[in-house]
């Protein structure tokens, strides 16, 4: 057996992001590898007694050897530093007691255990980036940019470059932004690009279905997901207005959890009927058999700094289950899919004539015969959870010393 991983990863095992972002890749790479899992579990998740030992069983099924330690928000700079002592602590001495020999941290306040470890006794260190994350604390409005908070999460995220072994980015116009970033110059990290990957033995096409309790066919635009934050929800309410008077039978499928209200207040802005709205809520297993009655995806997010560093799930998801997507540029690498693949549409601005002309060409494509099949194809190419266990891999097997 190869030298062992300890993967610390500050989202808990017994979220749905957990699971489908970390475990899904885990259980996998744990054959023939000695993995040990360091996650911080949010209270109310682990008073879910029976969810608990259903995830620890699977883990322990796979061969991984969970640590679950307690997640805490409140207050939260003084929080997160007891969470970081604690998982240096921990980590410290899992890497002593069982020799593992390489580090991998999932974004950046694992990071800053990771890097304490690599300093203390040597491990490898790779920096699983999932994105800029100071910068997104701004553009979400959460720091501003002139902040305390925001310089000493910039220092961070030069020191993590600078003593990463491995970095692993989302998409590729991160890095091309971190070539450009003055500390690296002459000094860049090794760097894998592995988006957000989905299971496509899931998310698969299956039989269409019909929308409505009557069985009307039409033409069903879906949305699946956030509504909030990121998302630009008014946009995608006016690109449908815009959809009904291009498409008369058109019908607007949402699955969406907890932004119900919200929703259907933006939608009533936009001057969409209710009666061509089915607004529903979804467990992630029931995700593709909705996406089964969809004809085309639909998703706008704010095109600002940070997101050149995101690769959403939601369009690995479609693209898997055969559905074409209009969506915008200036996020991550999404618009270079969409269009060099010819899947989808990306928009450069959302004004009328820009969403109409983005609206005709996805019509267009969703009536095109090979559009579903491509777009599987596209899926299979760039989002395979497969092909992300297999960067995976090869990153490890960079690292160990038997390499």
């Amino acid at each position: 057996m190869t030298p062992g991983i300890l993967y610390i990863s500050y989202d808990g095992m017994l979220e749905p992001l957990g699971q489908s972002q970390v475990l899904a890749y885990l259980k996998r790479l744990a054959a023939g590898r000695r993995i040990h899992l360091i996650s911080f579990e949010k209270a109310a998740d682990w008073a879910q007694v029976a969810e608990r030992k259903r995830v620890a069983a699977d883990m322990a099924g796979a061969g991984i050897v969970w640590h679950p330690l307690r997640y805490h928000k409140r207050p939260s700079a003084l929080a997160t530093a007891w969470d970081i002592a604690q998982g240096a602590a921990v980590g410290l001495w899992l890497v002593l007691r069982h020799r593992l020999r390489i580090v991998h941290a999932r974004s950046y306040v694992p990071s800053v255990m990771a890097l304490a470890l690599k300093r203390l006794v040597g491990a490898k260190y790779v920096f699983d980036m999932r994105g800029f994350w100071a910068d997104e604390r701004v553009d979400g409005g959460l720091w501003p940019r002139e902040g305390r908070m925001f310089r000493v999460a910039k220092g961070f995220e030069r020191r993590f470059l600078l003593g990463a072994d491995h970095v692993v980015s989302l998409t590729h116009a991160a890095v091309r932004e971190m070539q450009c970033f003055d500390y690296l110059q002459g000094c860049m990290p090794p760097v894998t690009v592995i988006p957000t990957c989905a299971d496509l033995a899931r998310f698969a096409p299956q039989p269409r279905e019909s929308m409505g309790v009557e069985g009307a066919r039409g033409f069903v635009l879906g949305y699946v997901g956030s509504a909030g934050t990121w998302y630009l929800f008014d946009e995608v309410a006016a690109c449908f207005a815009q959809l009904l008077r291009l498409r008369s039978d058109a019908r607007f499928l949402i699955v969406n959890r907890g932004e119900h209200a919200y929703i259907r207040d933006r939608l009533a802005a936009a001057g969409v009927p209710d009666s061509v709205v089915e607004l529903t809520s979804a467990t992630h297993a029931e995700v593709p058999r909705l996406m089964a009655r969809m004809d085309a995806g639909v998703f706008f997010i704010k095109p600002v700094f940070s997101k050149q560093a995101s690769a959403p799930t939601k369009l690995a998801e479609f693209l898997g289950c055969g559905i074409p997507c209009l969506g915008n540029a200036g996020v991550g690498d999404m618009a270079q899919v969409l269009e060099a693949e010819q899947v989808g549409v990306a928009l450069k601005a959302f004004d009328a004539a820009s969403v109409a002309t983005g609206l005709a060409q996805l019509l267009a494509l969703v009536a095109e015969p090979g559009t579903r099949s491509r777009c599987v194809t596209t899926a299979q190419k760039h989002f395979s959870l497969d092909e992300g266990v297999r960067r995976y891999a090869g990153i490890y097997a960079q690292l160990e010393p038997s390499a």
